[in-house]
């Protein structure tokens, strides 16, 4: 009867169960394992250790994120570019100019002279400071937005972003399962505020059916709080997440009376849920009019409903016909396809002629009542999502980036919360068949919009595979492992995606790595994760992270205001170095001077720049990225990847050579055309 947490390897919010038997192929998916860095939430097993150190999962995450290089950012390979320009114009500036002063006058040093300061002109040298600095106030601004920045070419490659691959569990929902729906007395009430919620709102407790489910949910429990002494919302609860769920939303509904319960009603037997059975079973002393003794009963829909021979509806106690059961099922299903987790709730008044305060309950003989129960109700729960992120992903939409899932639960929960958050609206390729009664094979590629990719199908997928997934703006990925996430990720860099990834969990520690830019969560992500990230959300905020897009795209904007500036001063520092040689004149400015002007006082001013506001108050998250990823754009990449693959020299080649191609590639065409 053991059950696991796996939420740090698979994401899955849920306990697995875990027993001899497996018929999964993936070992993450395998019920006959349990994994280091997992938690044992409930139940107790003998076990067999099969892998240790580097050789468990933990290991291979660890050394999946050890071998990755950390990507160089868009902002570090345009300045280099920059940078090259500047210095080759400017030793060809020099190197003519030396040689006119050669020409003209037979002195070196006066040409020797002229040619430094004809090159100092032509440098920026208070560029790599003003960057620095203005990157740094970037970063000071969004730490009073609950994003901490480690590295500064973060700030800057947020706004450069083409492609969000997210975490689901605890990026974009609590990962904490929390009661949605509630199905007693032939009503269905919602338990959570949004436009989305079908049912009545729950507006009192003490309605029957609605108080049956909150007191079987006060009583009938494993699970406890780590202390008492302060308010219930400030607690936390140790054991099983689904059982927590419903603990939590019967402490709030019945506030300081929850603590009170179980010392007037104490518990007298106890079957724990097993894999056997799917319920768990409590007795307490709670009175009624037949005896002192009640039995509580939960578990899984179909077996509590099998047990019953009566329910409560209607606000009495009738006989379970086919047409409740018919009802049932349709509540359930509806529950079910949202991808929620179901429970039923049934109980029994026992009789007190047979059933005493002194009567001794055996679980071996099992001499307690198996069935003849009375049907209470539903109840759905669901790890719902952060508050924010729905509209977080709307303006990424809007801003043109594409927000990919990348979660290791299960496809059908996956898909759900993706279209709970507006993440995926449109249909898949499956939905479509199912709505047209066609075959899947003849479903043409621009008939849906949406795919989610089971994590088994990424090994074999090719080139033309990933670029068709790549194309549609609704992608998740489910069933991930860890190698499944760094791969999804490298696929789409290779397509020229300026890519982010979200996580908080030890499995999302090598992808956070590989990617352009990785953002872990602080309160609910783990060291590991942390460790490999460039940026993290102190506030475990998704909607954070739109903040950061507006404000990395606002500092490249001006980053090149503060660029143009700096260059602007070049022309009037070359023209008098350029008089002192061919009228001449006198020298007007000298070489210190130049190196003066440029880093003690253009340096400040440029520095202006970083407290410029965007031209628009909501322009900035309209634009397109600046280099998006289109048809044209993969095209255009693997032409170049082509022609560099023609001009490369083979490996092992002496560094003699590698300069030599270096000083040669500016005079072929294909180093042009790649420009």
């Amino acid at each position: 009867d053991l059950k696991v947490d796996n939420s740090s390897l698979t994401g899955e919010s849920d306990p697995q169960e875990r027993g001899p038997g497996n018929t999964h192929r993936n070992p993450l998916e395998a019920t006959n394992m349990a994994f280091n860095g997992t938690l044992a939430v409930a139940g107790s097993a003998y076990a067999i250790v099969v892998r240790t150190g580097d050789g468990t999962v933990l290991g291979q995450i660890a050394g999946l994120t050890a071998g990755e290089e950390k990507a160089t950012s868009p902002l570090t390979r345009e300045i280099a570019d920059f940078v090259r320009i500047i210095a080759c114009v400017a030793l060809f500036t020099a190197a003519v100019f030396f040689a006119t002063g050669m020409g003209l006058y037979r002195d070196f040093p006066f040409a020797i002279n002229f040619a430094i300061g004809t090159f100092v002109a032509w440098v920026p040298e208070g560029l790599p400071a003003t960057v620095t600095m203005l990157l740094t106030i970037a970063a000071k601004r969004l730490a009073a937005e609950n994003v901490l920045v480690k590295d500064l070419q973060g700030v800057e490659t947020l706004g450069a972003v083409t492609l969000l691959a997210t975490d689901k569990t605890g990026t974009l929902t609590r990962n904490q399962m929390t009661v949605a729906n509630l199905w007693t007395n032939g009503r269905l009430f919602t338990a959570t505020r949004s436009h989305t919620d079908v049912g009545e709102p729950i507006t009192d407790i003490n309605v029957a059916g609605m108080c049956d489910i909150v007191q079987i949910s006060s009583l009938c429990r494993s699970v406890k709080f780590d202390r008492t002494d302060v308010p219930i919302e400030k607690r936390t609860l140790l054991g099983d997440a689904t059982e927590s769920g419903l603990v939590r939303f019967a402490a709030s509904r019945t506030g300081p009376e929850f603590d009170a319960m179980e010392d007037r009603h104490p518990k007298v037997f106890e079957v724990p849920f097993s894999s056997a059975t799917k319920v768990m079973l409590t007795i307490h002393r709670l009175e009624h009019t037949n005896g002192p003794l009640t039995l509580l009963l939960k578990g899984a829909p179909e077996r509590v409903l099998r047990l019953c021979s009566t329910i409560l509806y209607g606000d009495t106690e009738i006989p379970l016909t086919d047409a409740h059961r018919a009802e049932f099922q349709e509540s359930y299903e509806g529950m079910a396809g949202q991808g929620h987790r179901v429970l039923a709730f049934a109980k029994l008044k026992l009789d007190g002629a047979t059933y005493t305060t002194d009567y001794t309950f055996d679980r071996r003989s099992g001499n307690w009542p198996q069935d003849g129960f009375m049907f209470v109700g539903l109840a759905s729960l669901e790890d719902p999502p952060k508050h924010g992120v729905r509209e977080a992903v709307g303006r990424c939409r809007a801003a043109g980036i594409q927000v990919v899932m990348v979660t290791g639960d299960h496809p059908l929960t996956a898909e759900a919360v993706a279209r709970r958050i507006n993440l995926v609206l449109g249909e898949t390729r499956e939905g479509v068949a199912r709505r047209t009664g066609r075959p899947i094979d003849t479903i043409g590629d621009d008939e849906y919009e949406a795919v989610v990719v089971h994590g088994e199908q990424i090994e074999g997928m090719s080139d033309a595979d990933w670029e068709h997934v790549f194309r549609k703006p609704e992608v998740i990925f489910a069933r991930t492992s860890p190698r499944n996430k760094l791969d999804i990720v490298a696929r789409a860099q290779t397509l020229g995606h300026i890519c982010a990834v979200t996580g908080d969990g030890v499995n999302d520690a090598p992808a956070l790595k590989k990617a352009d830019l990785g953002v872990a969560m602080n309160a609910s992500g783990s060291d590991v994760s942390k460790e490999a990230a460039s940026m993290i959300l102190l506030d475990d905020n998704f909607a954070s992270i739109v903040r950061g897009i507006e404000e990395g795209r606002l500092i490249f904007a001006n980053l090149k205001k503060s660029i143009r500036y700096t260059l602007t001063h070049s022309t009037p520092e070359v023209v008098p170095q350029i008089l002192y040689i061919i009228v001449p004149l006198p020298a007007m400015i000298t070489s210190i001077m130049i190196l003066v002007i440029d880093l003690g006082f253009e340096v400040l001013a440029a520095l202006t720049y970083a407290w410029e506001p965007a031209e628009s108050p909501t322009g900035l998250m309209k634009l397109p990225p600046r280099k998006p990823v289109t048809v044209r754009s993969i095209m255009q990449k693997r032409a170049r990847e082509a022609r560099d693959a023609e001009d490369a020299l083979p490996e092992g080649a002496a560094w003699i050579q590698r300069l030599g191609r270096a000083m040669r590639a500016p005079f072929t065409r294909n180093w042009w055309i790649n420009r």
